[in-house]
């Protein structure tokens, strides 16, 4: 496994370190514009993790980047982030954690839903009384 960088100086050295780990900047670019040839997304690529150049990432990139580094053990975005933010450093959370957060978050919906359901049919009787 791959030593960790500790700290970055730039939340660009942070995406890099990343990109790196997810396969270098030719394969992410590829995954993150499948729009583009490889070329002119490798370059985009490049010019956004390059801080002295205007292409910057989206919140939305950022998010990606951080997901697809906590899936190979990379959190060096999380890292970032939270220590300029002045926050603790982050821990990922376990599969068997995440899998329960999911499901806990399923059954409220259900629940949630439910209560709608519950009202709507409320409402039906209410208008046909009427």
């Amino acid at each position: 496994m791959q030593q960790e960088t500790l700290f970055f100086e730039r939340l660009e050295d942070a995406l890099a370190a990343v990109v790196d780990r997810c396969g270098g900047r030719k394969k992410v670019a590829s995954e993150m514009f499948p729009d583009k040839p490889m070329r002119d997304a490798h370059n985009l690529l490049d010019a956004m993790l390059n801080p002295d150049c205007r292409e910057k990432f989206a919140p939305a990139q950022v998010v990606y980047l951080a997901k697809r580094g906590r899936a190979v053990g990379c959190h060096a975005i999380m890292l970032y982030l939270a220590r300029e933010a002045g926050y603790s450093d982050p821990q990922p959370l376990a599969p068997e954690e995440r899998e329960a957060e999911l499901q806990r978050k399923f059954i409220e919906a259900v629940g949630a839903l439910e209560g709608i359901k519950r009202e709507l049919t409320q409402a039906r009787e209410m208008r046909r009384v009427a």
